[in-house]
């Protein structure tokens, strides 16, 4: 069933729902599973956008969707006085319906993505000096603005937030991973949560988002317990002559027939998957969407070594399972160290939960303690103590300032990992190629984490700024259009957040603008086309 006006998309959401019901304890009905021999036609569903992951990037995204927009505060006045004047000059009109490249023209800040650094300045002004200031911007629900879509997550909103783990601190203050409309403050008030710091855990964070897509009340737009296993490109020719699914890499939206005539494509994207139900069985579904937006974030895959032994049981590559194998009491007593692998906050958390759990610990990394990339050099000391005491560790208690190792804590930095032998041993290469063996009582790999996007055409790989490479939020991000966030190399697929590089809430909000702007512009286009009798509701943008 093709949207093709406001008056269905109330009637398109509830048809989904009957398919992909909220109580899963009871018998549901199944989406429809298609045959591979069979092309979909009208009378499956057909959604303009599908979201897949419920994180803060999915959240956000709902949001602008759902109708909130945002508009300049008539109080509000921007310290960047350029900025400010372009606002005034279309002060009736929402964020979404200005030129966002023109908005962003000349701003600097922590995102490589222009979108990214403007939305950040409008709702945090100046927040890189150490201001404080409000937002400019107040928020209105206009439902006319309204584009339906589904937000698919394997957990509850708020994504990975809440399989972090729960007694580390965030590193970004609580007010930088609120979301529009709904500060922090507010919620920790309105829960009774006393929040004693401007850095919280990770679970007020999960709680925080939670509670945000009720009030906001976006509810009816996410699914829980969603697991997505293929999304692929389909499109029909003018009279099906051709009924297979053809090379996703067709980027036209007509194709020149050999009359010389014009036959139109169609440019859904077939998304499949499972529910898991509470007893555990799959509820397989199929629909199709005009576009997919990725906002899957990148704690899918933690990053390996890809050395021998890595294998083993006794090495680790999550916090959590460190955290379970305390918990268990499976290192208490151990005469040998734990060994930690990264220089980052992660790997530091670690060295923190060892440290304060009396486990001896060894850690190797791959750079200088000098090095000025260390994420260290770029936290201030007052507001980051327990972080700068492991750095200070780091720099001191070095096996270089003494060749023995500390009771508590010694690093070997720019030592590499060569592999792990069975009987709970390391060998160490250094810098100038000395090796070392050093026995422990549990390893764990912490060197980051990457997207999992096995669900797309060779996982992914072809829509990265380098081709034929896996997806990385640093090395590697999708290849967006800077203002649009649609992937420059296949169109109607759109990305944010750490998928193309913004790592941090404050900025992964810019892609949910940029994604709300292009398609608000796309659903006005359809529209016209529809009401001019030039359309068809065939659902072709």
């Amino acid at each position: 069933r093709s949207y093709s006006g406001p008056e269905t998309e109330g009637q398109l959401l509830n048809s989904f729902v009957q398919y992909f019901g909220d109580s899963l304890g009871r018998k549901i009905k199944r989406m429809p599973l298609i045959e591979e021999t069979v092309l979909p036609g009208d009378s499956l569903l057909t959604l303009p956008v599908v979201i897949i992951g419920n994180g803060p990037s999915g959240i956000c995204l709902s949001y602008l969707l759902s109708g909130y927009r945002p508009y300049l505060s008539p109080e509000a006045i921007h310290p960047n006085p350029i900025l400010h004047t372009k606002l005034e000059e279309a002060r009736h009109l929402s964020i979404v319906d200005q030129d966002l490249e023109y908005l962003s023209e000349g701003l600097e800040g922590r995102s490589s993505n222009p979108v990214a650094v403007l939305f950040d300045t409008l709702l945090h002004p100046d927040a890189d000096f150490g201001y404080d200031y409000p937002p400019v911007l107040h928020w209105k629900l206009e439902q006319h603005n309204y584009i339906p879509h589904i937000v698919l997550g394997k957990g509850p909103p708020g994504g990975a937030w809440h399989s972090m783990e729960g007694s580390m601190l965030t590193i970004s203050f609580g007010d930088w991973m609120e979301l529009p409309g709904l500060t922090f403050k507010e919620w920790a008030a309105s829960k009774r949560r006393n929040i004693k710091s401007d850095r919280v855990m990770p679970e007020e964070i999960a709680c925080y988002y939670k509670h945000y897509v009720k009030v906001m009340g976006l509810q009816k737009n996410f699914r829980d317990n969603v697991y997505i296993t293929s999304v692929s490109r389909l499109y029909r020719g003018k009279d099906d002559e051709d009924r297979s699914q053809l090379n996703e890499n067709i980027s036209t939206q007509r194709l020149e027939m050999e009359d010389g005539q014009k036959s139109l494509i169609k440019r859904n994207w077939e998304v499949r998957g499972y529910q898991r139900a509470t007893d555990g069985s799959h509820v397989p579904f199929c629909l199709f969407a005009e576009n997919v937006a990725l906002a899957t974030g990148t704690f899918d895959s933690p990053g390996r070594l890809q050395v021998e032994g890595e294998d083993f049981p006794f090495v680790l590559h999550s916090m959590s399972d460190f955290g379970a194998a305390i918990s268990k009491g499976k290192l208490r007593g151990k005469a040998d160290p734990v060994l930690i692998v990264g220089a980052g906050l992660t790997a530091a958390d670690a060295v923190l939960c060892a440290y304060n759990n009396n486990i001896p610990v060894i850690h190797v990394f791959r750079r200088r303690v000098t090095d000025t990339s260390l994420i260290f050099k770029q936290l201030p000391k007052k507001l980051y103590p327990e972080y700068h005491k492991v750095y200070h560790m780091m720099c001191t208690q070095s096996h270089t300032v003494d060749s023995n190792l500390h009771s508590a804590y010694t690093s070997f930095p720019e030592h590499n990992v060569l592999s792990f032998k069975p009987e709970m041993k390391c060998v160490l290469q250094s810098a100038s190629g000395l090796k070392k063996i050093l026995k422990f009582s549990v390893a764990l790999v912490l060197i980051g984490s990457h997207p999992n996007l096995f669900f797309l055409k060779d996982q992914g790989h072809s829509i990265g700024h380098h081709s034929n490479q896996p997806i990385t939020c640093k090395g590697n991000p999708i290849e967006i259009d800077p203002y649009t966030y649609e992937c420059t190399k296949e169109a109607n697929l759109f990305a944010l957040g750490p998928l193309v590089g913004d790592n941090f809430v404050r900025f992964l909000k810019g892609g949910a603008l940029g994604i709300a702007r292009c398609l608000a512009i796309r659903q006005k286009k359809k529209h016209e086309l529809i009401e001019s009798g030039d359309g068809g509701g065939d659902g072709v943008p």
